[in-house]
């Protein structure tokens, strides 16, 4: 969701980009990746890094619930700390590559940060929902439609609307977490991955049982899709946007504007 780099501590802001070199970075490096991130000729590269690494994510948090109906041994644990752990694996292999978003929530909230362009959002988002309808897809042609393909579903006694608030705040959660450990202020190189990744699945244990805990359009979009029913897809989708706009506001009282050059870089990723 947000691809790992050292930085040391300061504001995340442009004045304090102006000091990168004392990682050995200069304001031409800075203009090289940036000019880099322009490059229409990677794009293709990047969309299918959010392809992939959706897809890796899906098949795993949807996965899970689908092998425990089947086969069994899987477990609410396991099924909510395996999304989290694949996280961190997709953000250390491939992070550099698309920023590893993996999810459109965050896709946004990084271009409402402008620390990422407005303009490659829909293909950030169109590549995560391929991403995780293919996931699908997957576990329907290896084990069937059993637990309705691991889809975001309120728990028992759980209304939509609960399940809606729920998921805004815990996606506010997420995507703080994401916006926080992608500043210069916060960055401390893998460990990014590691806080994502821990709060995926802490999220998952106890919230779980109540919404799903998905934070996650396109994880929430992908079952939905290949089962052909979309009556409680709208928590999954109103829920996370609304946090992610939450976070921006909590980002913003923490740390100023965003805009600045290791946030952007986290976000855009290096190709």
């Amino acid at each position: 969701m947000v691809s790992a780099h050292r930085a040391p501590d300061a504001p995340d802001s442009p004045v304090a980009d102006r000091h990168d070199d004392v990682l050995g970075e200069t304001p031409e490096g800075s203009k090289h990746r940036h000019t880099a991130f322009a490059d229409d000729s990677l794009e293709g590269r990047r969309l299918f890094a959010e392809v992939l690494g959706t897809f890796l994510l899906v098949l795993a948090a949807a996965g899970g619930p689908v092998v425990e109906a089947t086969q069994g041994g899987v477990g609410p644990v396991a099924s909510v700390t395996a999304p989290g752990l694949t996280v961190l694996a997709v953000i250390l292999f491939m992070g550099k590559v698309s920023g590893a978003h993996l999810n459109p929530a965050v896709s946004i909230a990084f271009a409402l940060r402008r620390d990422f362009p407005w303009r490659r959002v829909p293909g950030y988002a169109a590549a995560q929902l391929t991403g995780a309808s293919l996931a699908c897809l997957t576990l329907q042609l290896l084990l069937g439609d059993a637990a309705h393909l691991g889809a975001s579903r309120p728990g028992t006694g759980i209304t939509d609307v609960q399940a809606f608030v729920l998921e805004t705040i815990l996606t506010t959660g997420l995507i703080s977490t994401i916006l926080g450990t992608a500043s210069k202020a916060q960055n401390v190189g893998p460990l990014s991955a590691l806080g994502v990744s821990a709060y995926i699945v802490l999220a998952g244990l106890w919230a779980g049982p109540v919404s799903g805990a998905s934070m996650n359009p396109a994880r929430s979009f992908g079952p939905d899709l290949v089962l052909g029913t979309f009556t409680h897809f709208w928590p999954y989708t109103a829920g996370p946007l609304l946090g992610a706009i939450a976070a921006i506001g909590i980002a913003s009282v923490l740390r100023g504007p965003g805009g600045g050059h290791t946030a952007s870089t986290a976000a855009q990723g290096t190709p």
